[in-house]
């Protein structure tokens, strides 16, 4: 296979290897021939530098994300006597365009350099969110060289379902409640989602610091509490991820009434199925909330609201109606 990983493997001694493939012999045999191996204790280990706790951090949240990714939401088969949570190393190497070998010793904390277009194809590869891509370069020491860009994993066919519910609202959300994409009537529901930056697009911050989306919620105290409560449940999967440490502190510092919910240690499953909102166009929504997974295992889901009663079907077509009559609307797009 033609691959990018056209990298100079630069082992610790400073000589330099020609570029990895993925026949690795030398790495799987463990002579002396691969680049030097980070150190296997964790931080704070005697003579362990910076660098190796970089590069150990780097190559624990490689192996965090290739797991927590299934075979069918990156296209591939599943097969059979698949042990392996998540993708496969040799898997997550193909869908970059790299090497095997060299994306093993990446995992293995070696001492290799790495480039920003190989660290691009690996954030698109593991469907890195922007606070998950940001991580990835800072761990790797390298610019950034298209900050903004998101690797939600969003397929088109799955874009596609989200225009063909309209004028149902339907979103694409991960465990941490970012909003990856949405149809034209979800983009209306509370606000307007076009509007806002993406990294407001959350529906924490949201319901906690927005104004005019927290206007539309109906039973607006109880809903918040419980959203407080669901969100401290989730995030005991997450404690040491940048991504939820920072959503969380932007929470504390932005609303003092989070504050105060966070401090009562509430945790809670999600049991609501009804929502009902009011809707600043077309009035009084009652609607049923449906959660779908979109693979096997905990991660991006579909989300939709149903109309329970006709007259919710009749307002939700109005809102289609004005949003395709008001030329700023779009069809569905990344968060």
């Amino acid at each position: 296979m033609t691959t990018m990983a056209q990298e100079t493997v630069r082992p610790a001694n400073g000589l330099a290897k020609g570029p990895a493939t993925g026949t690795g012999s030398s790495m799987a045999a463990g002579t002396g021939n691969g680049p030097a191996t980070g150190t296997a204790a964790g931080p704070g280990t005697r003579g362990e530098t910076s660098a190796d706790v970089r590069r150990n951090e780097l190559a624990a949240f490689l192996r965090s994300r290739r797991e927590r990714i299934t075979p069918e939401q990156a296209g591939l088969a599943r097969g059979q006597r698949r042990r392996t949570p998540g993708l496969r190393r040799e898997e997550v190497a193909h869908l970059a365009a790299v090497g095997v070998t060299w994306y093993t010793w990446l995992e293995q904390a070696r001492n290799i350099k790495v480039s920003a277009q190989v660290l691009d194809s690996l954030a698109r590869a593991l469907m890195l969110d922007h606070s998950e891509r940001f991580h990835l370069f800072a761990l790797a020491e390298v610019a950034d060289p298209h900050p903004n860009s998101e690797c939600t994993g969003v397929s088109d066919s799955l874009r596609a379902m989200l225009r063909q519910l309209e004028p149902f609202p339907a979103c694409v959300q991960n465990s941490r409640y970012d909003i990856l994409a949405y149809n034209r009537t979800y983009g209306r529901l509370l606000c307007d989602l076009d509007a806002l930056p993406q990294e407001d697009r959350n529906c924490m911050l949201l319901a906690f610091t927005n104004a005019t989306w927290s206007a539309c919620v109906v039973n607006r105290d109880e809903v918040v509490r419980s959203m407080a409560a669901k969100f401290r449940a989730s995030m005991a999967e997450h404690l040491a991820e940048p991504a939820w440490k920072t959503l969380l502190k932007r929470l504390q510092d932005e609303s003092p009434e989070f504050r105060e919910l966070w401090a009562r240690h509430e945790v809670v499953r999600a049991t609501k199925r009804t929502w009902i909102f009011r809707q600043a166009q077309v009035g009084l929504l009652r609607t049923r909330y449906t959660a779908l997974w979109t693979g096997p295992n905990s991660g991006p889901r579909l989300l939709t609201y149903t109309p329970e009663d006709d007259e919710t079907r009749e307002r939700l077509e109005r809102l289609q109606e004005l949003v395709t009559a008001d030329p700023s609307g779009t069809p569905p797009r990344p968060a």
